[in-house]
């Protein structure tokens, strides 16, 4: 089973005809607004690549609809908390191209505390796993904790904080970033990634598929090559697919292969958790190879 302590957001969608720049006044041609959060849309995308999800986050009282939609798509949500602040939210711009600017505002994504999560890891097993992102409140104490019960640690360094990631290191067991990250990190610890202690470290690369640094190798995995609309959380669908292929027993390069396929569909299509394609529309999909 896979617990996923994890934002969740509204996501307003501003489509423009270009990015914003400083200081611009700029007229969106478009609006929608879905469920968002990178959190929510990796306990989605596990999901729908058929894992057993339980959601550990907090919305405010005008989140209950974000609570449903988690519900829709099959994610577990006993212990996604109602607390004061407001749900958050994040506006976003996308270009004609795909490409997009975010703003962010946490909410009720940083009152999460330590009982929430024990209450929450009380009712998992050794095995399970422990996903995480940087987006949410109590992320060294459910490390450690997982740690303690004997579960598999995963975290996606986003949005990134190198100080986050160090305090994290001595408990991980897979770290997923993209590669201006990786290059961020390892400027801060003076280490090159293969050397962080962490077993398993995989860098996204956008177009261009993933490397995949274990103890004993090195190896690249290239993208499906596909035509973008909307780059919006296609990262967060590639780290949903792999974490759930590993749930599923995969070995690491067939749970990476599944969550580039997973992430290439994506970005095909304009939206974030409420597009996540599942399983069958994958392998049904033809790549083209």
């Amino acid at each position: 089973m896979i617990w996923n302590l994890g934002s969740i957001n509204a996501d307003n969608f501003y489509e423009v005809p270009h990015l914003p720049g400083p200081g611009e006044t700029l007229a969106a041609t478009h609006f929608r607004q879905g469920l968002g959060g990178k959190g929510a849309n990796m306990s989605v995308a596990a999901a729908r690549a058929g894992a057993r999800v339980m959601h550990i986050g907090a919305v405010g009282r005008d989140g209950g609809w974000a609570r449903n939609r988690l519900l829709e798509f099959g994610v577990e949500v006993t212990h996604v908390a109602q607390v004061a602040a407001p749900t958050g939210h994040a506006n976003i711009c996308v270009d004609p191209a795909g490409e997009n600017v975010i703003t962010l505002m946490p909410g009720a994504n940083l009152e999460i505390d330590s009982r929430m999560i024990g209450a929450a890891l009380a009712e998992a097993s050794p095995g399970d796993l422990l996903l995480m992102q940087n987006e949410t409140s109590g992320q060294p104490f459910a490390a450690r904790t997982a740690r303690t019960l004997g579960m598999r640690v995963i975290y996606a360094a986003a949005p990134f904080d190198a100080a986050a990631v160090e305090a994290l290191l001595p408990d991980l067991d897979i770290l997923v970033l993209n590669r201006i990250e990786a290059a961020q990190l390892e400027d801060v610890t003076g280490r090159k990634l293969a050397d962080l202690g962490v077993a398993d470290v995989v860098v996204t690369l956008g177009a261009e598929g993933c490397r995949w640094l274990s103890k004993d190798d090195e190896r690249a995995l290239p993208a499906y090559p596909v035509t973008p609309v909307d780059t919006t959380g296609a990262g967060d669908t590639f780290t949903g697919y792999l974490v759930a292929g590993l749930e599923r027993g995969l070995p690491m390069e067939e749970a990476l292969d599944l969550a580039l396929r997973a992430g290439a569909l994506m970005v095909t299509r304009a939206g974030t958790a409420d597009v996540i394609p599942d399983l069958k529309e994958i392998q049904d999909h033809d790549f083209g190879s």
